[in-house]
């Protein structure tokens, strides 16, 4: 390979000073052996790949993009995204039907949506989950999200005259788990922000964000749902001159992060404008807006931190937030993933693994002993629901609750 294709990645690998941070905090290290770590399959082996591809590595694919990694890293360097720009430039096989299944998540739900009853008893018995695991090696272990009969979408736009009547606006990117499993978490948000005088509007018929296409070998189907995103995103917040809130932590990331990073998606004159609902809320409460909260709220809560809420740096929000309710017993767990990481942990090859590392959050939930776990993620909450039999709630769904 030519000197000059050995310069242009556009990742900082050449920060890397191989001080192997990285390496202790990977989750995936400590339970499979087959994965080389982070600091092997990033920048350690960026130099190797750009000189030659044969040096590319399947076991990249065990990564769960969790970004622990980059998180841990003193030198910013951007380790799991090295290791998904090297899937997607060096990784020629093909998705599984699994992979395109898990991964397609608007195709999933359009289907699903209107026959959700059926659907939702069919993938709870255990002669499908059998059937499942031994077809498509989704692991039948794995408790699947229910589908919602009505889409969130629908919701909203029967009330558009209602919310267009706030002094204030914001564009809501709600993501497939809200329009197809649960709205109740979108009409939670349009109730807190309702309560501070704030509308909410759609984007203009948003994709999905794309994450699970990106780590299942759909890179190009992404970048397709990337750009029409960005194109929603730019009416709404260039030209309408709009706030765009988000009640995803994985969401959030992959279009203000991955869009760019991976995708060669420019966000720039939008990313800025992409924010997590907790963190618009508690900055409106810090310049003089105010919530109503019961008397009578009372709830024992314990805070768990998503990996990619982690990464960006935001969860500081959502904790003061609930700090704020009165009659809230908070407690901060400890920094952990929960292992399932999105689509990785209803793969068989993944459950395992999966379990393993999200053991120690799921026994210091137990020690804990709350009445709701919170949680910015979707995934996590499946994962920890089904791990540990505790009821998960995003952050706006307990402040929705507690305000009158």
């Amino acid at each position: 390979m030519k000197l000059q294709e050995y310069t242009v990645s556009k990742h900082n690998f050449e920060e890397c000073m191989k001080c192997t941070i990285c390496t202790a905090y990977c989750p995936v290290l400590q339970v499979n052996p087959l994965y080389p770590g982070p600091k092997q399959a990033g920048p350690d082996g960026e130099r190797l790949r750009l000189k030659d591809p044969y040096f590319f590595n399947y076991a990249l694919k065990y990564c769960m993009n969790c970004k622990r990694c980059e998180v841990a890293c003193p030198s910013g360097v951007n380790v799991a995204d090295l290791i998904q720009a090297a899937r997607i430039k060096y990784d020629s096989s093909k998705p599984k039907l699994r992979d395109q299944l898990l991964a397609s998540t608007d195709f999933m739900g359009t289907v699903a949506r209107p026959v959700a009853p059926i659907v939702n008893g069919v993938t709870s018995m255990g002669i499908a989950k059998t059937a499942m695991d031994a077809l498509l090696k989704i692991d039948r272990q794995r408790t699947f999200p229910k589908y919602s009969p009505r889409s969130f979408e629908r919701w909203l736009k029967r009330r558009e005259k209602e919310q267009a009547a706030f002094p204030e606006q914001v564009a809501y990117f709600h993501g497939c788990y809200v329009n197809y499993n649960y709205p109740q978490l979108g009409k939670d948000l349009v109730k807190v922000l309702n309560a501070l005088g704030v509308g909410v509007k759609l984007l203009e018929k948003e994709k999905c964000c794309g994450i699970a296409m990106i780590t299942n070998g759909m890179s190009e189907k992404a970048a397709k749902n990337a750009r029409h995103n960005v194109a929603a995103l730019r009416k709404a917040a260039v030209d309408g001159g709009l706030k765009v809130v988000t009640t995803s932590s994985s969401c959030t990331l992959t279009i203000r992060e991955e869009y760019p990073n991976l995708l060669g998606v420019d966000n720039a004159d939008v990313r800025d404008s992409i924010v997590m609902a907790t963190r618009y809320i508690f900055e409106k409460l810090e310049k003089g807006a105010t919530l109503k909260f019961k008397a009578d709220f009372h709830k024992k809560i314990a805070y768990h931190v998503p990996c990619h809420m982690e990464k960006m740096g935001w969860g500081v929000f959502s904790e003061k937030l609930l700090r704020m309710i009165p009659g809230v017993e908070f407690t901060l767990l400890d920094s952990a993933c929960c292992g399932i990481a999105g689509t990785y942990g209803f793969k068989k090859e993944n459950y395992a693994a999966a379990q393993a590392i999200g053991a120690a959050l799921f026994d210091q939930i137990c020690t804990v002993n709350p009445d709701v776990v919170a949680c910015d993620c979707e995934t996590c909450k499946w994962q920890i629901e089904m791990s540990t039999g505790y009821t998960v709630a995003n952050p706006i769904s307990i402040l929705a609750e507690a305000i009158e």
